[in-house]
Formats: structure tokens, sequence, C-alpha cells
């Protein structure tokens, strides 16, 4: 099963979250609305609300109860989006004008600000103090990861721990508690939970570093953005890490380094990633995140929520988008 089934199969409840997530950033203040929406508007594949819906199907399954979760997260991912998209100076996210670009920093950083404020007005909706407890941590670890992001800009001497770390905290987290917390306002079992979440966090590992990937193969069309805007903006991702220590152009990735020269070679760094090694050591790693995830859900029933993340796991490895 495809994405496009997969979706298509949810295509109601989808729709209803998608109509609520208007709905939960209108406000009468006519430029805090439209630079809040704007990003919202600019589509994206709202993952996380649907793996709230898929984690959802574990226990009793009501769309209504679920929207508590799934618009929160959402709102979640998207104003750190609008953050950083301040803090990395960019000008287009999602094929569109960013919206920093569109207004300002300062509309952009009250915009995101706004945002998150929702999004924990609206989960205080359900009163389950364990799902308040994941979802305040889950944002204290994000923005612990976008401080350490800032912290290792333009940092060649990190290593793959430090990467990984980063990226859980970025954005695997945020997809293994989507999984989990539709799981606990489904009021499954704990067992069920606990997999929800290893289940999620495997995948989302595999989708950053998949991210990471795309941002050098992918095409602008494809992007949004520019191919190798990652390491113009100083994120060294895990393919230019590999490169840079183990691949057979580290040696003139080391020399760069040390001249404090390269950013004056930032176009053929980013062929030399994207023709490199890192871009398969990548994809391998990746594909361990996702047979990880597919081992959790061998042991759990068989049923259509099963075939879905089945399907989601797949699709995540094998994307150019």
């Amino acid at each position: 099963m495809n994405l496009v089934d997969i979706y298509f199969k949810m295509k109601k409840d989808v729709q209803y979250i998608e109509d609520e997530l208007e709905k939960s950033i209108d406000t009468e203040v006519r430029e805090l609305y439209q630079s809040s929406t704007h990003l919202l508007k600019a589509g994206g594949k709202r993952i996380r609300p649907v793996f709230v819906l898929l984690g959802g199907k574990w226990g009793k399954y009501d769309v209504k109860r679920l929207k508590h979760v799934a618009v929160p997260l959402e709102l979640i991912h998207m104003a750190s989006l609008v953050h950083d998209d301040v803090i990395d100076d960019a000008d287009k996210r999602r094929g569109k004008d960013t919206v920093r670009m569109k207004w300002d920093n300062k509309v952009a950083m009250y915009a995101g600000d706004y945002i998150f404020a929702r999004a924990l007005a609206i989960a205080s909706a359900l009163p389950i103090p364990q799902l308040h407890q994941i979802l305040s941590n889950a944002i204290v670890e994000v923005c612990k990861g976008e401080i350490e992001q800032v912290k290792d800009l333009n940092n060649w001497e990190q290593n793959f721990r430090t990467y990984l770390r980063r990226i859980k905290r970025k954005t695997a987290l945020l997809i293994a508690i989507s999984c989990q917390l539709g799981a606990v306002a489904s009021g499954a079992t704990e067992e069920l939970v606990r997999k929800m979440y290893w289940y999620g966090y495997n995948v989302g590992m595999a989708f950053q570093i998949t991210d990471d990937i795309l941002d050098f193969t992918g095409t602008e069309k494809q992007l949004g953005k520019p191919a190798g805007s990652d390491l113009v903006h100083g994120n060294i991702t895990l393919p230019a890490l590999y490169t840079a220590h183990h691949g057979k152009s580290a040696q003139q990735f080391q020399a760069w380094i040390a001249e404090n020269t390269f950013w004056d070679h930032i176009d053929e760094a980013i062929r030399l990633v994207r023709a490199g090694e890192g871009i398969a050591f990548s994809q391998q790693l990746a594909e361990r995140y996702i047979a990880r995830a597919h081992a959790i859900l061998a042991d759990l029933p068989d049923n259509q929520a099963k075939t879905s993340l089945t399907g989601i796991a797949n699709f995540i490895i094998d994307r150019k988008f």
C-alpha cells in the first residue's frame, strides 16, 4: 500500500484535521492571522496527524477526541519551521516565501510563538496528565535540538552520535509521540503505547536521515528550495559529515577546513557529497531504522492500522520528496 492509498482510506478524517488546523489559528488580529496561516496554506504531508490517527486505531477510535492531539502536534511542527527559517535566514519553504521573507523576522517570531501557544491550548481539552507531560517534555527536547543545531553550525568536529541525538530531538521525537499520543488518547494498552512510541521513533529517525539525503540528491522543484541548502547554511548533516571524515573526498574536505576556505568551495563540496559514499552510508542507516520499525509492527495484530503503518515506513525509505 502506497502513501496515496493510505491517505485516500483516511481522507475524511485527514480533511477533518486539516479544517481544524485552520480553525485553530483563527484570530481577529489580521497580520497575526495571515502570517500564522501562511505556512499552513503552503501545504505539507501532515504525516504527524496521520500518525496520531493511526495510533488511535489501537484503542477506542474517535477523531473528534484525537484532534486535540493531531492538531497540536502539527502546530508545534509548523511553529518550529517558522522559527527555523528565521535562524537560517531562509527565503523559501515548500516552494513559497517564508514568513520572515513575506513579513519580517519580528512578525515570524511572534507568529511562531502564537502557533506554539495555540497548540498547548488545544491539547488542554484532554484531561490526561500523561499526555501533557509527554507533550511538554517533547517541546523542551525540540528546543534543545534547535539550540544544538545552532551550536554545531559549521562544526566539522561533531561526531555521528551528536548528529543522531540532534535529529532525534528535532524530528524523530515529534513523530514518535504522534504515534504514542494517538494510542494514549484512545485508551490503548501500555504495551501498545510503548510499541507505538518506538515504531514512531525509528520511522522518525529514518525520515530525517532521508530528508538529509534528499537535500543533496533532490531537485529544487522537489525540495521547494535549492539542493544543498543545509550545507550552505552551515548545517552539517550525515552525508556531508561522512564525506568529510571517511569518504574518498575526505582529504580535500579536510584541506579546505584547515585552510578556512571551505565556504569558498561550497558548490564543489555539494557536488562531492552528492557523488560520494556519504549518501549510500546514510541510506543504509535509514534502512536499519526502518527495519527496526517493521520488527515492532511484526508483533502487532494484523489490521488496517498495521498495514498503513507498514506502508508509511516503506514510503519514508523510498521517498523522493
